[in-house]
Order: structure tokens, then sequence, then C-alpha cells
């Protein structure tokens, strides 16, 4: 029997398959302006992940009130914290994606946004012209919800439909528990700690979800406090040395508790707390919830409450030892998908 012999235009398709590592984020608005805000705001709100109305009910809301007020309101935020590079969640995401390229030799890295640009749609268009058949998607989300790590991927799966030959997939949809993560964040904590000194307790800010979203089986807060505790452990703390809240409540549904925002307000009056460490684990990139809402109005809150120190400890942003997990959780996830020079490092 005569042995088979693949047609050219086969070796020449098969030799085009590439590898590549995908970073999903939320977005970001292209400037701080509320004619930039608006349709980035339009876009985020207008997913059924992200606000779990019926489309009939909650678009004229969003059109009539919330579009028409929440523009200039986010962008005045947006403008204390943007960089002279553009918008720090953007600046970050795109450095920890460089980073992560030089720790895989031979793999295609790149970063899209869930709402804005980088698009999904667009960056995955230009790696299939690129020739990439496999294809490794992670959401910078630590602790899954639906609304973040789901809508991520609802967009990868979106362009996948449409491929006539789809690419290879696999997906991360949560790391809270990772080693390496865990890791980073305790040696962000302590370097933090090293130079500006420890506070009367440690703050663990998560951002918040609507109650109803974990009552249908949503595990995001179970995941939050997992990572607070085992961060916890890794520092040597006890629970009356630190505390697990929720931030960024939108609307007026039941969302998870202890408010952040309630929490130091509360810290100061009631429980004596004066030096105060905040943290918030399960942003990988600083951006307007941590910058603005966090390191400057919940320091305003803390102090107006009586609060005498307030120290904001920044996310990992392109900490070393997060990239050092980025590339240990990447390599795991493409076992038997690594070019040689990768496979062993």
């Amino acid at each position: 029997m005569p042995h088979y012999q693949p047609e050219p235009a086969l070796l020449a398709h098969t030799a085009q398959q590439k590898t590549a590592v995908l970073l999903l984020n939320l977005g970001t608005p292209a400037a701080a302006t509320a004619e930039a805000v608006r349709p980035y705001l339009r876009d985020f709100l207008s997913d059924p992940r992200v606000v779990e109305l019926p489309k009939a009910l909650w678009q004229p809301i969003l059109r009539g009130l919330v579009l028409t007020t929440r523009p200039k309101k986010s962008a005045h935020g947006y403008q204390k914290i943007w960089f002279e590079q553009g918008s720090p969640l953007a600046v970050y995401t795109q450095r920890q994606a460089a980073a992560l390229a030089e720790q895989l030799p031979g793999i295609v890295v790149c970063h899209a946004m869930t709402y804005g640009s980088p698009s999904v749609a667009e960056t995955l268009a230009a790696l299939k012209a690129e020739g990439v058949g496999n294809l490794l998607v992670i959401p910078l989300y630590p602790q899954y919800a639906a609304s973040s790590t789901a809508a991520a991927l609802d967009k990868v799966l979106q362009q996948l439909l449409q491929q006539r030959n789809m690419m290879s997939l696999r997906t991360v949809t949560r790391f809270y528990n990772n080693p390496g993560y865990i890791n980073a964040l305790k040696c962000q904590v302590e370097q933090y700690w090293v130079q500006h000194g420890k506070g009367d307790k440690l703050l663990m800010s998560f951002h918040g979800i609507p109650q109803a979203g974990h009552d249908q089986g949503d595990p995001y807060p179970m995941e939050c406090h997992e990572t607070a505790r085992l961060l916890a452990a890794a520092l040597g703390l006890n629970e009356q040395q630190y505390l697990v809240s929720f931030q960024s409540r939108f609307g007026r549904a039941k969302w998870l508790e202890p408010s952040t925002q309630d929490m130091l307000q509360r810290l100061p009056r009631k429980e004596n707390v004066r030096k105060l460490d905040v943290i918030c684990p399960g942003f990988i990139c600083d951006c307007l919830e941590t910058m603005e809402e966090i390191a400057l109005a919940g320091r305003e809150d803390f102090h107006a409450a009586g609060g005498e120190q307030f120290h904001y400890i920044p996310c990992l942003n392109d900490h070393p030892a997060w990239i050092s997990a980025l590339t240990d959780l990447s390599r795991r996830n493409l076992a038997g998908w690594e070019p040689e020079n990768l496979t062993g490092v």
C-alpha cells in the first residue's frame, strides 16, 4: 500500500497553525471625556450579563437617565487618574501582555477588551489572519462572576461561532486560589508595608455583584472569601486583622455585603480603627474603581469618619511576581500546545 502523502495545501495549512494567549480585561473609554465615556457605558451596561433586567424595561432607563447623567460624572473620575499614555487599565493590561510575551517565546500574546478597544472581534480576526489555530483565553478576573468572566468569554465564543475553520479553544475561568496569584498579592502587600508601615487592619475590597446573582448560583462571593483567607494566611494575619468588603454598588437592587463604603465609615467610628490598609485583590490592574473610588474617595470617607492614616495598596499591575504567576498559569494551560523551546521551561 502506498504511503499517504498530504497535499501541499494541507501541509501549508498545518504549518501555519500558531498558538496564542489572549488576555481579556473589562475595557475603558478612549478618553477621559463624557463624549468618550458615553458609548463605552452604553456597550457595557447593555450587556445582559451585566444588567440582568428585561431589555424593554432597562433600555429606556439606560438611554433616558443613566447615559444622560453618568458619563459626565465618570469622566470627572477618569480625569483624576488618567495617565499620559492613556487609561491606567489599558496601560497596565498592555504591559502585562508585553511582559508575558517575553516569557513565552514562540507563543503569540495579545490583549483585548470586552468593551471598547482593542475589541475581541478585531483581535481574533488579526490572530486568525496570522495563522493562529490554538487559542488560550485568560480573562483577568481571579474570581468567577457571570457579569465579568462569562461576559468576556461570551465575546470570544460569539466570534468563534462565525469561523468556518474554528480555532481550538481553552479558557481559564478563575484563578482565585492559584498559588502564584496569592504569592504575588503577598509580595505586593509585604513590599508596601516595608516602605510605608503597617496599619491596624487590612481591608480586602472586592467588586460587588447583585445578591440575586449569587442566589442563582454565581460562586463569586465564596471565591472572594477564599482568596482573602489564603492571602491572610500567607501574610500571617488572624481573623481579627483583616476584613472583606464589596464595592462599586450600582442601582437599587440588594448587592453583596458588607459595603466597602459603609465599612470605611464604620471602622473609625465604631471600631476605633485609626490606621487602615486597603487592597483590591479582585482587580489585576488599577483602574477607576481602585484609583478613584478607593484611593481617593475612599480615603476621604475614612478621614471624614475620624480615621487618621489610610493606605491604598496598588493592584498587581506589572509586578514581577504577578508576571511570573501569569507565565506559570499560561504554561500549565498550554500543555501540549507549546513549541519545543517552551516545553519544560
